[in-house]
């Protein structure tokens, strides 16, 4: 592996929030200028030991943020009582594209999931990511469901 995953630390949410905010769906939704709703966001996550905010770190550079995700552990009745591995955020710095970071994340992540004894692992993709579909499927993943939500006030 040419990277590192580790937990990420509250000195690290800049970068994350700069990573999220990266591409057009994010510009649009997250905003640089206030850490604030951010650091909130950090603490809750960081108390919650289902939830693990990653970030990817060369070994090389070890304080330099390469990438991030974030990887939710969900326990469930279906499927006999399975738990489930929901992958959320996945984020290259754009400076490290096209270098395989990405995969070797989303390895990290399908590893971590097994270690923890899910049964699944799933992601959503926004529709308009066509790039990240084809780039999901090489990694196995199948499109095997239609996503809805429903954003809420507040």
């Amino acid at each position: 592996m040419s990277i590192t995953m580790r937990y990420a630390t509250s000195a690290d949410i800049p970068e994350i929030v700069a990573m999220l905010a990266d591409d057009p769906l994010g510009a649009a939704r997250e905003s640089t200028d206030d850490p604030k709703p951010y650091l909130a966001a950090f603490e809750r996550i960081a108390a919650d030991p289902h939830q693990h905010l990653m970030v990817a770190v060369r070994p090389e550079d070890p304080d330099t943020v390469v990438g991030t995700l974030q990887l939710s552990v969900i326990h469930g009745l279906s499927r006999r009582g399975a738990s489930r591995a929901l992958i959320e955020a996945v984020r290259v710095h754009a400076a490290q594209r096209g270098a395989g970071l990405g995969g070797e994340m989303i390895g990290w992540a399908v590893a971590e999931a097994r270690r923890q004894g899910c049964a699944v692992v799933q992601l959503t993709s926004d529709a308009t990511r066509v790039d990240a579909h084809r780039f999901y499927e090489r990694l196995g993943f199948e499109a095997s469901h239609l996503g809805f939500k429903m954003m809420l006030d507040g």
